[in-house]
């Protein structure tokens, strides 16, 4: 008679099948794991892009507002932003004027239109952002 384990027939490949399970299981969560890291690092990223392209805007709406409240100069302009975080967006102003009288005075009325854009148009680091803004020289 023998002492030992015996395996009874018909059983010997379970383990082998659960730790396969397992083993694919795991490798799923992992896969799931890295997706989602990497998707909130490019919504990260992506936010950053937009608050650039929202500064270069504000910073072509200054640039544009200055230029027609100091000399009346009011036509499409661009220029590309070298500086800091706006470095290599470009910002496209288009502007309207109109004149206006109030009482005794007569005013200035600029409508400033703004877009600042970086990257290729349908490319994954393409970005932009268009503002609008309403002037005055009236004191």
């Amino acid at each position: 008679m023998s002492i030992g384990c015996a395996t009874p027939r018909g059983h010997g490949g379970f383990s082998l099948v659960s730790a396969i399970f397992l083993l694919v299981v795991l490798a799923s969560l992992g896969t799931y794991a890295v997706r989602v890291s990497v998707m909130q690092q490019q919504t990260v990223s992506l936010a950053l892009r937009s608050s650039q392209a929202f500064q270069a805007a504000t910073t072509g709406a200054a640039w544009a507002a200055y230029r027609a409240l100091n000399g009346g100069f009011c036509a499409p302009d661009s220029v590309n932003l070298t500086e800091a975080g706006t470095n290599g967006f470009t910002v496209q102003t288009n502007c309207a004027q109109s004149t206006h009288t109030e009482g005794a005075s007569t005013v200035q009325v600029y409508i400033i239109d703004v877009l600042a854009q970086s990257g290729v148009y349908g490319g994954p680091d393409y970005v932009s952002r268009r503002l609008q803004i309403k002037i005055t020289d009236a004191v």
